[in-house]
């Protein structure tokens, strides 16, 4: 293992309450790590990790960003994405009002606005019908009667593949406890890096679960890919997508999810704060 000369800074994305959030390590300089290295720190956190490195083109990207989970390395990951790019404008490293990014999913674009608020862009999504639902539902400890009427379980996907999981309300959703070696031979069979359940709430709001294939951990406090999916899975709401995440693990996160005024996909945002 090579040294890390820049120590990781805990920051916590998306949080919508006290304790709440996804916890995620954000190494600003990780020039002086390998792969070993960058997954070793995401193993001693236990969540998602950030890692920030000079592009591999500077024509077109000002950083480029790998993403860890404990088992593995990610194409992309929603939450690091923000919480990195956040940092690099907090430390003064990000000065314009946009920033080019290089991720093993493609380019992502973060915006910055003026009140301190950053987004990053998504592509459009990708959808497709999971017509075989029996090791989904088992994997969650559903039933068919446990499946919102009239709507449909889908993989869905602007970078990495989740998939929708419709449930009947909130306290069924709340009540989930998943057999984590089922939700990984469940999203194996049918090409998915995780479970995400979700239901509709009041005023428009959607709340979610997030239970990974194969991270080292069972369940996610918020998943900016996986709200980014959902908004597609939704039909792409002209007014937009707030989701709740978070909330059955006493960590509460909220994720926003539009359009992108200039360009094809969508934008997801949320609040980032530095974790004592």
């Amino acid at each position: 293992m090579q040294p890390n000369l820049s120590p990781p800074i805990l920051l916590s994305v998306f949080p919508a309450g006290p304790g709440g959030g996804n916890p995620c390590p954000v190494v600003l300089d990780a020039r002086g790590m390998d792969t070993e290295a960058m997954r070793g720190l995401a193993a001693n956190y236990g969540h998602e990790s950030g890692f920030v490195l000079p592009p591999e083109d500077p024509g077109t990207a000002d950083f480029r960003f790998r993403f860890f989970v404990p088992e593995h390395e990610m194409e992309m990951c929603g939450h690091a994405a923000l919480g990195a790019a956040w940092l690099l404008r907090l430390r003064g490293q990000a000065l314009g009002a946009e920033l080019r990014i290089e991720t093993l999913s493609g380019p992502v674009r973060a915006l910055f606005a003026a009140d301190g608020a950053v987004e990053i862009t998504q592509p459009p999504g990708r959808l497709q019908e999971v017509t075989e639902t029996g090791d989904v539902l088992a994997a969650l400890g559903l039933t068919e009667a446990g499946l919102r009427p009239g709507a449909s379980v889908l993989n869905a996907a602007t970078s990495r593949v989740k998939t929708l999981v419709p449930v009947v309300d909130l306290a069924r959703l709340h009540a989930l406890n998943p057999d984590q070696a089922r939700v990984r031979a469940a999203c194996e069979a049918i090409g998915s890096t995780g479970l995400y359940p979700w239901t509709g709430g009041a005023d428009g709001v959607v709340h979610a679960r997030q239970f990974p294939r194969s991270s080292g951990y069972p369940e996610d406090a918020a998943t900016g890919i996986a709200a980014a999916a959902l908004f597609y899975g939704l039909g792409a709401p002209e007014a937009g997508l707030l989701v709740r995440q978070g909330e059955a693990m006493g960590r509460p996160s909220e994720i926003r999810v539009r359009t992108d005024p200039d360009g094809l996909g969508c934008r997801l945002g949320g609040r980032v704060e530095v974790m004592s």
